[in-house]
């Protein structure tokens, strides 16, 4: 071992250690990566950057109780990673974690941990504390039974539910605590390797049965002011608000000070953004402190009011559409806020979740048959971070192999997806088509079913059709998908789009490779690009434009 001499001078001395552990402390930093970390990009778009490098979240989340069975899990992610999954998203249980109080199990966490390396999967971890889809389901039997410390939420009849208040400081600390600890540890076994990319705090938080909690404590809060942030927010980007949650405010005269009602008046919704901003401040500050001992994205998701319902009558409060001013406000920790999908209306959310600048990120949407062709709308459309099946184990073999062919054709497009001059993804049915203009061209992109040639085109529903399109130069495309048929339009005045050439092809290891010639019968003898229904295909396609 070799000592260093303490010299005579005890400044120089002094001067020599705090070198020696600069070096040190450098040395260290140099060996570890960066963080994941959400990269905003010129387009007002998001990318997840893994140990510096893009990466596309070929997501799916396993089902509740999967990860709570190692035996089940270790089975499981063989056939994961046979679906051309990148990423898994798992459940972590307080419960299981902090079984007493104090003394935490990380078992669990360890063996998916494990799991995921061996299979070459990344994990983006639920946290299942406080919360689950509105109920306190998964919070520790000491905690349960302990209602004087831990005080269940009083509804407008005064009876208590099954769901923690947010308004006692008891279970944020306890929430917190564990929270700490659980990304303590991630951080001591997965700083290096990085497996676990993100972190979703609670799962799908909202209020059943009132819009709000009418404890004595959130009477009293009711009561007082509006928040002064909340306040500075409205008033300082009044031309930028969510327009519903900017049409309450003005209905009540667009006020500066106030309780609730006196700012937003009384009613229902008034009681929603209430109930909304504290749960927002406590999301903020389980992310906030499990940030101070690492520093990973953290999102919360919620379970979208897509039937019209009243608050109250859905999980009220949580980070919906109409109150992201709120959450963005009161949760500056949370780095997105994520809808889930299991509802028909995907587009409708995915337009309202890009809004604001908040990074798009789909955690969890039902896996059905139409599923996998919705991924080429989220990465291609939406710029979508992550898409994630829920219970992507128990899928079916038909849905299960039509997500394994988009996630396939998704990982062999990535290298042009993140070096493209744009993209642009669709989602089509029997009454829908959508354009968009790229370069000198208009490109409509129609159902495959349009052209009458498949025997489904006489039946009274189809199934979606859809596709992305990667820009690789003004006249030049990459066209992938399932059931479209795409034409273009000249945008040159006196000029007529034509097709200069189509080529199958196939991607290796990031290089383009033609297979055949498509401008024959497969162009229907240049009229249009085809992506056959119930195909994965995938074209290399040039225009050019020539005098009417």
């Amino acid at each position: 071992m070799t000592y260093i001499e303490q010299p005579k001078n005890e400044w120089m001395y002094k001067v020599i250690l705090f070198l020696a552990g600069f070096l040190c402390m450098n040395a260290a930093m140099a060996q570890s990566p960066a963080l994941p970390r959400i990269e905003r990009q010129h387009d007002n778009s998001h990318r997840l950057i893994v140990k510096g490098k893009p990466f596309l979240s070929l997501g799916g989340e396993v089902g509740n109780s999967t990860a709570s069975d190692t035996a089940y899990m270790h089975a499981m992610w063989p056939r994961l990673k046979s679906m051309n999954l990148n990423t898994v998203l798992v459940p972590v249980y307080w419960e299981l974690l902090e079984p007493q109080e104090g003394k935490f199990d990380f078992s669990l966490l360890d063996n998916m941990i494990a799991g995921a390396r061996k299979n070459e999967l990344r994990l983006v971890i639920l946290w299942f504390g406080t919360w689950k889809n509105s109920m306190s389901c998964y919070v520790p039997a000491w905690v349960k039974k302990d209602e004087q410390r831990f005080p269940r939420a009083i509804n407008g009849a005064g009876k208590h539910q099954e769901i923690l208040s947010a308004f006692d400081p008891h279970i944020l600390q306890a929430d917190i605590k564990a929270f700490k600890a659980l990304m303590q540890h991630i951080k001591k076994v997965d700083a290096r390797q990085q497996t676990v990319l993100m972190v979703q705090v609670e799962n799908e938080i909202g209020f059943l049965t009132d819009a709000r909690e009418h404890s004595a404590k959130a009477n009293q809060l009711f009561a007082d002011p509006v928040p002064a942030e909340l306040m500075t927010h409205l008033t300082q980007n009044k031309s930028s608000l969510m327009p519903e949650f900017a049409a309450v405010w003005e209905k009540n005269g667009a006020k500066t000070k106030g309780n609730w009602e006196e700012v937003f008046g009384a009613g229902l919704a008034t009681d929603e953004m209430f109930q909304a901003w504290y749960y927002a401040r406590f999301a903020n500050e389980i992310a906030k402190a499990g940030k101070q001992v690492y520093r990973l994205p953290m999102l919360v998701n919620a379970a979208l009011n897509y039937r019209n319902n009243k608050p109250g009558e859905y999980p009220s409060a949580g980070p919906l559409p109409h109150l992201m001013d709120i959450w963005k406000v009161a949760a500056p920790d949370i780095d997105m806020l994520s809808p889930d999908y299991y509802n028909p209306r995907f587009t409708h959310y995915s337009d309202l979740y890009v809004r604001g600048g908040n990074p798009f990120y789909i955690p969890e949407i039902n896996f059905d048959s139409s599923t996998a062709i919705k991924a080429f709308a989220a990465f291609g459309k939406y710029k979508s971070m992550g898409f994630s099946p829920f219970a992507v184990e128990s899928g079916s073999a038909a849905n299960s192999a039509m997500l394994s062919n988009t996630y396939e054709m998704m990982k062999n497009l990535e290298p042009f997806l993140f070096n493209s001059q744009g993209s642009d993804g669709f989602l089509v049915d029997k009454t829908s088509k959508q354009t968009s203009p790229i370069g000198n061209y208009e490109l409509t992109v129609a159902h495959d079913n349009t052209l009458g040639w498949n025997r489904e085109s006489k039946d009274s529903v189809w199934a979606f059709g859809g596709g992305i399109i990667i820009v690789l130069a003004e006249d030049e495309f990459l066209i992938a998908g399932n059931g479209i048929v795409v034409t273009a339009t000249s945008l040159q005045p006196g000029k007529t789009a034509g097709i200069l050439q189509a080529d199958q092809g196939k991607v290796v290891k990031g290089n383009w490779i033609t297979t055949r010639r498509f401008n024959g019968d497969q162009t229907h003898q240049g009229r249009h690009i085809r992506l056959p229904l119930n195909q994965w295909t995938l074209q290399r396609v040039k225009l050019y434009s020539y005098t009417q």
